[in-house]
C-alpha cells in the first residue's frame, strides 16, 4: 500500500450480484470488471465457488478469476465457503480466498450448515491445501454478523474476538468484521475494532459495512478510527442485506471513495473513470435499482484528490 493509504476492495462482482435475481451475462461481467480496474481499483472479489444449481449468478466463477488474473496490478479474490471451493478457486489462479465464518450459530447453520467451531476447522482444511498448493496465495476470513444477527439477535463480542483468534490460530492471514445485517453502529464498530487489532495485530483484517440503516459511511469512518484500512464496498450500492425499504445493503464504492478521498486518504481509484464503471453495470443489468449519493451530486466544484490531483472535467455538483 505504499501509493494509497486505504485500501478499497470491490465486492460487486460477488456480494453485489449474488443478491440480484437475475443473472448478468459474462461478457458484461468481464467489461464491468475491466472497467473496475481501470478507474483504479486493486481488489476485486470476483465470484462465489460454489455449485451453480445453488448460485446460478456464480456459474463463470472460473472463468471471471482467469480474465482478473490478466488484469496488471489486480488482486483477484474469490469467496470459499468450504474446502471443495476451494479447491476450484485455486485452480482458477486466485490470488486471495476470503472464507464466510458467521460469529452467530443460528446464522451460520442457516448459512453454511455448520457451526461456527465446525467452520474453524473446515477453515484449518483449507489453510493446508493452501500451503500444499499455492503458498502465496492469502486466505482471509470475513467474520459475519460480527455486530449483530437478524436470527438470534445480539451476538456477544466477547464469542466474536475467541473466534476471531481461533480462525487465526487456524491459518488465516487476516480476519476482518462485518456486519452483515446492517445493525452496527459507530460507538460499537469503534470498541469492537479496536479490541480485534489489540488481539490480533496485524492480522486484524478488513470492514465490510452495509447501509441498510443509513450508518455504513459513519460506520466506516469509526472502523478509520480505529485503524482499519482495506473497506470492503459495492459499486451502485449492490447485493447485501437491505431490510428497510428503499435503503441499499452494501456500501457504495463511490460514497466510500469520495469520503476518504475528500479527508486526504489516497485510494488510487479515479472518481470520474469510476462513472464509466457504473455505466458498465448499469448496461448490464438494465432498470436494476443503482444507489450512492456522489453519483446522483456529483463532485463538488472545487474538490481535489488526495494527491493533489484535480479532476480532469469541472464537476456538476451544485445541486440543492
Amino acid at each position: 500500500m505504499n501509493d494509497i493509504d486505504v485500501l478499497i476492495s470491490e465486492v460487486g462482482p460477488r456480494d453485489g450480484l449474488q443478491n440480484v435475481a437475475r443473472r448478468m451475462a459474462t461478457p458484461a461481467k468481464l467489461a464491468w470488471i475491466d472497467a473496475l480496474h481501470a478507474a483504479g481499483l486493486r481488489e476485486i472479489e470476483l465470484a462465489s465457488f460454489v455449485p451453480a444449481r445453488l448460485l446460478p449468478q456464480m456459474a463463470d466463477a472460473a472463468e471471471l478469476v482467469s480474465h482478473a488474473c490478466t488484469l496488471p496490478g489486480l488482486t483477484a479474490m474469490a469467496l470459499v465457503p468450504n474446502l471443495r471451493g476451494a479447491e476450484a478457486a485455486l485452480a482458477a489462479g486466485a490470488h486471495k480466498l476470503t472464507v464466510p465464518v458467521s460469529a452467530s450459530p443460528a446464522h451460520s447453520l442457516a448459512n453454511v450448515r455448520k457451526s461456527p467451531a465446525q467452520m474453524v476447522d473446515e477453515l484449518r482444511s483449507i489453510a493446508a491445501l493452501r500451503r500444499e498448493r499455492a503458498p502465496q496465495t492469502r486466505l482471509e476470513v470475513g467474520l459475519s454478523t460480527a455486530f449483530g444477527c437478524s436470527l438470534q439477535g445480539a451476538v456477544p463480542e466477547d464469542e466474536v474476538l475467541v473466534l476471531a483468534e481461533a480462525l487465526a490460530e487456524a491459518g488465516a492471514d487476516e480476519v476482518g468484521l462485518s456486519d452483515t445485517t446492517g445493525m452496527a453502529n459507530p460507538a460499537q464498530v469503534r470498541r469492537l475494532f479496536t479490541r480485534l487489532r489489540a488481539a490480533l495485530g496485524e492480522r486484524a483484517g478488513a470492514a465490510h459495512m452495509h447501509n441498510t440503516r443509513g450508518l455504513g459511511l459513519a460506520n466506516c469512518l469509526a472502523a478509520f478510527e480505529a485503524g482499519v484500512r482495506s473497506f470492503d464496498a459495492s459499486q451502485g450500492g449492490l447485493g447485501g442485506c437491505p431490510f428497510a425499504p428503499g435503503a441499499s445493503g452494501n456500501v457504495a464504492t463511490e460514497d466510500l471513495i469520495f469520503m476518504f478521498e475528500a479527508m486526504g486518504q489516497r485510494t488510487g481509484v479515479d472518481l470520474e473513470a469510476l462513472q464509466a464503471a457504473r455505466a458498465a453495470l448499469q448496461a448490464g443489468l438494465p432498470g436494476e435499482p443503482l444507489y450512492g449519493m456522489l453519483p446522483a451530486a456529483g463532485l463538488p466544484r472545487d474538490f481535489v484528490y488526495a494527491n493533489g490531483r484535480r479532476p480532469a472535467v469541472a464537476a456538476g455538483a451544485a445541486h440543492g
